[in-house]
């Protein structure tokens, strides 16, 4: 349940554009910018961001200034946090020596990429994953269920999201899932996150938007909450609906710290105590965050924290400390060490750094904040040595989970929940599944389910229905249940039943399916109901079966997968896409398995789900 705010609960200056429906380079936002030594002195300007995942910097800093006792100043740091909400701010006072740190997602670097790394001094070095977002939605009105449904209607669908922004990579990423881009939707930029000019009172004010990207407050003013739908009453849209959130698509909006090259090169020592101080005030944030949670009995130095964060964000933002303070908190999925090495050490993690850099520049240059890619380098780290100076066990994450206690879905839930699906067909009786021929559609699935980590990934097996329904009508036939006329191929079929004769509609599945299990066809050589089961048999074993081949596939090329979120299905002859079929073709529509990205109630993920 989301309990507050989200990632950016202030109307954040991240981008101010002219015009706010036109896409711009980033170089045009900023204008011309000098590459200045970064200025000396013994404290150092960190910029902070109005998010949950800051709270650990306040809580190792002491504060704004860092006090002699907290654990930077027991390091020997001495931080002058600033505010960064404002990130073209962020990235003149980076370029002009201001400041050595930019602290931003990691998609923000990547639309800023070109200007950061124009020079070779100011190409970034990301130092740390603090968090991901669990707190950041695109919300859509009545008729659209699936991010699927964002390219089905006649026009493009229009979705609002502030320019430059923190949810463009959201955009960009739930796009992808559908395999869609920004060519295919039109985008409506807006000069701010939230607030009059932001993408809620866009999508509020103009019905012509379809969708937008919006933080929780605006979220639950559009539709009441993340599970509900807005009436039209309190200010609420009538059918508007969350269609995605960070909650599932967990994975999406990593935030970071990055410093200069050149100044990284200088200091790296200020640079490792950095880091480690943050890792060691996450372990005791989380600590008293869960305590406090788990007996709602809040210590005294969880409420400093608290109240520290409500003086530096400000009341209006954060107005009580147990709901709107505590409730960042619960937003923010800090990752500790384990996503250190997760994020920047293990190779076959689709949500790691190199992915992620890939991801964040293909979008800069793809959607026009470049025109050049500029990347960045990873600290690279002795994370081992950073354990020990931050005081905590350094522990591999897991390459593979097993896990226990996933959530089962049952067929008949699926449908509500689905945020986006893709199919594969069969032949026949197909059980077996080649790299050669469906690599392409395991890997999607193995990257759907890295970026939507608080998400299942069902794989929905169907068998066709026409051998279910030819033994059906022989049976019926054979009983006297069923009555036929007309010729072949324009067979008419009647039914007896109480009131009389009534015409049977062969393509209505559930009731053939209702019929069939009523035991009304059995007692004939030809069961119907046998050779429904036989057909559910071979639905659950086709997904089954390509369940274990993305594993095998996944560990050919040591790329991790958390078992619990592949879930299989057999959906057996209930859901076919041609419900009578003529053909063999149309039969073959039938054979297919869909992969379907499916809400789970987030209180069913662990926390450690998200450091995978």
């Amino acid at each position: 349940m989301i309990r507050t705010l989200s990632r950016w609960a202030v109307c954040l200056a991240i981008v101010v554009a002219p015009a706010a429906h036109a896409q711009q380079k980033f170089s045009d936002i900023t204008g011309p910018l000098e590459v200045k030594p970064v200025q000396g002195g013994a404290t150092i300007n960190v910029p902070f961001i109005t998010w949950g995942g800051d709270a650990a910097t306040f809580f190792a800093n002491g504060g704004l200034k860092t006090k002699s006792d907290s654990i930077y100043g027991k390091s020997g740091l001495s931080l002058n946090l600033t505010p960064g909400d404002d990130f073209v701010q962020q990235v003149k006072d980076y370029m002009g020596g201001t400041s050595p740190f930019l602290r931003g997602t990691f998609r923000m670097l990547g639309q800023a990429s070109e200007v950061l790394g124009q020079d070779p001094r100011t190409k970034p070095v990301v130092i740390l994953q603090l968090s991901w977002s669990g707190g950041d939605h695109i919300v859509a009105r009545e008729g659209f269920k699936t991010l699927n449904d964002l390219k089905k209607t006649a026009k493009k669908v229009r979705i609002a999201c502030q320019q430059g922004g923190p949810h463009v990579g959201l955009l960009y990423d739930a796009l992808a899932a559908a395999q869609l881009s920004n060519n295919d939707v039109e985008i409506v930029f807006v000069d701010d996150l939230t607030g009059p000019n932001g993408a809620a009172e866009k999508f509020r004010n103009d019905s012509s938007v379809d969708a937008c990207c919006v933080i929780t407050p605006d979220m639950i003013g559009l539709c009441g909450g993340l599970d509900s739908t807005g009436t039209g009453a309190e200010g609420t849209v009538q059918g508007a609906h969350v269609l995605v959130s960070t909650q599932n698509m967990s994975r999406s909006i990593a935030d970071v710290y990055a410093v200069r090259s050149d100044w990284y090169q200088a200091h790296r020592d200020e640079v490792e105590k950095f880091v480690a101080g943050y890792l060691q005030a996450t372990t005791e944030v989380v600590a008293l965050r869960d305590a406090f949670e788990k007996t709602q009995r809040m210590s005294s130095e969880y409420r400093q924290l608290l109240t520290t964060c409500q003086q530096i964000f400000g009341e209006e933002v954060l107005p009580t400390l147990e709901v709107d303070a505590h409730g960042l908190l619960l937003d923010c999925r800090f990752v500790g060490l384990p996503g250190q090495i997760a994020f920047f050490k293990q190779s076959g993690n689709l949500s790691g750094f190199e992915p992620k850099m890939t991801a964040a520049l293909d979008l800069a240059t793809k959607w026009g904040y470049a025109s050049s890619r500029k990347g960045f380098d990873p600290a690279n780290f002795d994370l081992r040595k950073i354990a020990k100076m931050a005081g905590v066990d350094y522990v591999e994450p897991e390459r593979v989970v097993q896990g226990e206690g996933a959530t089962q879905f049952l067929d008949d839930d699926l449908d509500a929940d689905t945020i986006v699906s893709f199919t594969i067909s069969f032949e026949p009786n197909q059980t077996d599944f080649s790299v050669d021929r469906y690599g392409a559609e395991f890997e999607r699935a193995l990257q759907s389910a890295s970026t939507f980590g608080g998400a299942a990934v069902v794989i929905r097996g169907h068998s066709d229905p026409t051998k279910t329904l030819v033994q059906l009508i022989k049976a019926g036939l054979k009983k006297g249940v069923i009555r036929r006329t007309g010729q072949k191929g324009n067979y008419r079929y009647f039914i007896q039943s109480q009131g009389g004769n009534s015409e049977l509609d062969l393509s209505q599945t559930d009731e053939m399916v209702r019929l069939i299990k009523s035991g009304a066809f059995e007692g004939a050589a030809d069961s119907p109901l046998q050779t429904m089961q036989a057909a559910l048999n071979l639905s659950q074993a086709r997904a089954e079966q390509v369940k274990q081949a993305i594993v095998n596939y996944a560990d050919q090329r040591g790329i991790n997968v958390n078992l619990t979120q592949l879930q299989p299905v057999g959906a057996g002859i209930s859901d076919p896409v041609v419900s009578k079929p003529s053909n063999m073709a149309e039969a073959r529509q039938n054979m297919r398995v869909e992969f379907r990205i499916v809400k789970v109630n987030p209180e069913d993920i662990s926390e450690s789900d998200f450091d995978f």
